[in-house]
């Protein structure tokens, strides 16, 4: 099937889930899992090779969450891929920020100074780039949702022009704006 086939269709099968369509739900389910496990993916490539969080819990996730959101007027595939990002985004900072917790606490492992320099600061790396997208909103909030919907979403340009309601050009640039 055609990816421009299947974007309609996923956003047809989303108006219907809106309406109360439970079938559209049962049938929308495989078709976005893969794009999904997609996002969890990428952000989870991200993180250190002995993360505790694996992409299907991280989908299983993001998924329940968004059920729980069934009040949601879901425009198309982009904007239900959009809101799927940033909770999965959500989730890894939580998980992080509980595991820098736990860290710690009472579980810590006495390390020497070289045995320290050896452990991955890809926890730090996400806690510190999720402060910087919320100090960035704070400046300009389409910036922040721009490369949210990039960097971790995955979303094309066009594909991220469209969910914020502006042009291509206008994404690009902000885009480049953005990334200095």
């Amino acid at each position: 099937m055609p990816d421009d086939e299947v974007q309609g269709d996923v956003t047809l099968l989303l108006k219907a889930w809106c309406r109360g369509d439970a079938r559209a739900l049962e049938r929308l389910a495989p078709i976005v899992e893969q794009e999904l496990r997609r996002i969890a993916s990428r952000y989870l490539q991200r993180e250190s090779a002995g993360h505790t969080l694996q992409p299907t819990a991280l989908v299983n996730e993001a998924y329940l969450r968004l059920l729980d959101r069934n009040k949601v007027e879901w425009r198309d595939r982009s904007h239900f891929l959009a809101v799927a990002a940033k909770m999965m985004r959500r989730i890894l900072v939580n998980h992080a920020i509980a595991r820098q917790t736990q860290k710690r606490g009472s579980s810590a492992v006495m390390l020497s100074l070289v045995e320290a320099d050896n452990v991955p600061a890809r926890t730090h790396d996400l806690i510190a780039l999720d402060e910087a997208l919320v100090a960035l909103a704070k400046l300009d909030e389409r910036k922040s949702r721009l490369v949210e919907l990039r960097y971790f979403g995955g979303l094309t340009s066009e594909e991220a022009a469209e969910v914020l309601g502006i042009s291509p050009r206008t994404a690009n640039r902000e885009w480049d704006l953005a990334r200095v």
